[in-house]
C-alpha cells in the first residue's frame, strides 16, 4: 500500500505526544528527529525533508502549541498541513481546450506503464462523458502499436494507427484531423519512450509538441524508482515542460518518496495515480486525501466516491424493499460482497477508513479475499430454498453443505452470523429517516 511504512512511523510518533499532557521543547526536538527520520527512509528528496522538517518545527515551537491544552493534536495538524503544501496544496484537475477539442500529450521513459496509463485515462475520461480516440505514436518499440490497439479495444476506445509512417508529428496531425472529423473531443498521444532522456527523445517530442500544440502535457512515472522518478520528471519538464505527473504503480509503492517529492523539486503537480493493473485503476490525486490517508484519518471522501461510482439506484430500490418486507437472502448477501469487490476489494475500503490507513498488511487484505471466496463457496453448496431463508439451517443441514463446499461447520456458523449482523446493519442504513439525515451515505450501503 501506499505510504505504508511512513505512516506507520508517523503515527507511531504522534502516539508518543498525544500522551503528553504538556509538551517541552525536547518532546517537539525528540518528535522532529524521528519524523526526519521516516521521510529519508521513505526515499523523500533530502533537501525536501530539510525545508519540510524547519518549517513543522518552527510552527511547533509557537506559544500556541505548547500552552495548548492537547498540544499532541497540534502538532499533528501542522504536519498535515504541510503535508498537503508539499504535495501540491489542492488536486490539480485537467483542463481541456475552449475550443472544444483537447490534446493531451502522453511522454515518459519505457518501463513507466506510460500505454497502459494511456488506456486508464481514456477509461477515466469516458467516465467524466468525455469522448476520447488514442493516437499511436511509438514507432520505435517492437508491437508498441499492437498493444495500444489491444488496449484502446479493452476500454473501448478507437485507435488512430499508421504502421507506414516513421514520423511521429506527421501521425498525430493525422490523429487530429481523423478525430475532429469523427466528432470525438479529446486526443490522446501516446509517445514513444527511452531508458533514459537523450537529445534523439527529446527533439522528436518537440516536434510532436509543435505539430499539435497539446493542451496538457503528462508526464507518466513509476512510483518504484523513487528519487529516480523525481529526477526524470526535472529533466522532462526542463526540456519539454510538462503540466503534470502521472504516478503509476503507487498501489505497490510503501515508501511513497516519489510522491512527497515531485511537486517540490518540479514545480508540477501529481494529477493522477495509478493504484492497481485494472484499467479503472486510475485515482485523481487529493493532497489532502493522500496526507491524511498518511496520518491515519482516513479518506471517507474518496470511499464514498467510490460508492456512488458503483452506485445503481435500481438495484438499491430492489434492495431497500427487500430489506423493508425482510426479504434479504444470502444471495443479496453475496451481491453485496461483490459490490464491494467492485470498489476494489476490501483492502482499497480499509485504506480510508480513519485509524486503519496504512495498517492493513497484503496478508490480511488476502485473508478478507480468501474469506470472501469461501462464503460464496458455502452458499452456492445451499439449496434455493436454504439461500432464501436461512433460519431452516439446521445442524444436518449445515454437515451437508460443510461436506459440499469443503469447509468445517464453524465456516457455516461464522457466515449466518455475518449474515444477520449485516441485516440488521443495512436495515439501518436503508431506515429512509437515517438517509434523510446522512445524505452522504446513501449508496455506501
Amino acid at each position: 500500500m501506499a505510504f505504508e511504512n511512513l505512516s506507520e512511523k508517523l503515527q507511531g510518533t504522534f502516539k508518543k505526544l498525544r500522551g503528553k499532557g504538556v509538551l517541552q521543547e525536547s518532546d517537539i526536538n525528540d518528535a522532529m528527529r524521528e519524523v526526519k527520520l521516516a521521510l529519508l527512509e521513505a526515499d523523500v528528496n533530502f533537501k525536501v525533508v530539510k525545508e519540510f522538517v524547519a518549517s513543522v518545527k518552527e510552527k511547533c515551537m509557537g506559544a500556541e502549541v505548547l500552552g495548548s491544552l492537547t498540544p499532541g493534536q497540534q502538532v499533528i495538524k501542522i504536519v498535515n498541513d504541510e503535508l498537503v503544501s508539499l504535495m501540491g496544496g489542492t488536486g490539480s484537475k485537467l483542463t481541456y481546450s475552449p475550443s472544444g477539442f483537447t490534446v493531451l500529450l502522453m511522454v515518459g521513459l519505457q518501463g513507466t506503464g506510460k500505454t497502459t496509463t494511456c488506456g486508464k485515462l481514456a477509461n477515466y475520461l469516458k467516465k467524466q462523458g468525455k469522448k476520447p480516440m488514442l493516437c499511436a505514436c511509438d514507432i520505435y518499440r517492437p508491437a508498441a502499436i499492437d498493444q495500444l490497439e489491444v488496449v484502446g479495444k479493452t476500454v473501448d476506445v478507437p485507435v488512430y494507427t499508421n504502421r507506414n509512417s516513421r514520423v511521429a508529428e506527421d501521425i498525430a496531425l493525422e490523429a487530429m484531423a481523423e478525430a475532429q472529423k469523427r466528432g470525438y473531443n479529446v486526443l490522446i498521444v501516446d509517445t514513444a519512450g527511452r531508458l533514459q532522456i537523450d537529445e534523439e527523445l527529446m527533439e522528436e517530442l518537440v516536434r510532436v509538441k509543435k505539430a499539435v500544440k497539446p493542451h496538457e502535457i503528462l508526464l507518466v512515472v513509476d512510483a518504484l524508482t523513487g528519487q529516480d522518478a523525481v529526477n526524470a520528471a526535472e529533466g522532462f519538464n526542463d526540456k519539454l515542460g510538462i503540466d503534470g505527473i502521472i504516478m503509476t504503480k503507487m498501489d505497490g509503492d510503501s515508501r511513497g518518496g516519489a510522491a512527497l517529492s515531485a511537486k517540490k523539486v518540479t514545480g508540477r503537480p501529481i494529477k493522477f495515480m495509478g493504484m492497481g493493473e485494472k484499467f479503472d485503476a486510475l485515482e485523481p490525486f487529493h493532497p489532502d486525501r493522500m496526507a491524511s490517508r498518511i496520518l491515519g484519518m482516513g479518506d471517507m471522501l474518496s470511499l464514498i466516491e467510490k460508492a456512488q461510482e458503483n452506485y445503481d439506484e435500481a438495484k438499491a430500490a430492489k434492495l431497500e424493499k427487500k430489506l423493508r418486507k425482510n426479504e434479504f437472502t444470502l444471495e443479496d448477501f453475496v451481491d453485496q460482497m461483490g459490490e464491494i469487490r467492485n470498489m476494489g476489494g476490501i483492502g482499497k475500503m480499509l485504506e480510508m477508513l480513519p485509524g486503519v490507513g496504512g495498517k492493513i498488511s497484503d496478508d490480511e487484505v488476502e485473508k478478507s479475499e480468501k474469506e470472501f471466496k469461501q462464503m460464496e463457496a458455502i452458499i452456492q453448496s445451499m439449496t434455493p430454498a436454504e439461500r432464501k431463508d436461512p433460519s431452516i439451517l439446521n445442524a444436518s443441514r449445515r454437515k451437508r453443505i460443510a461436506a459440499g463446499c469443503g469447509q468445517p461447520v464453524s465456516k457455516i456458523n461464522s457466515l449466518i452470523k455475518k449474515y444477520e449482523d449485516a441485516k440488521k446493519l443495512m436495515k439501518q442504513f436503508n431506515n429512509p429517516n437515517f438517509m434523510k439525515k446522512n445524505k452522504k451515505f446513501r449508496g455506501l450501503f
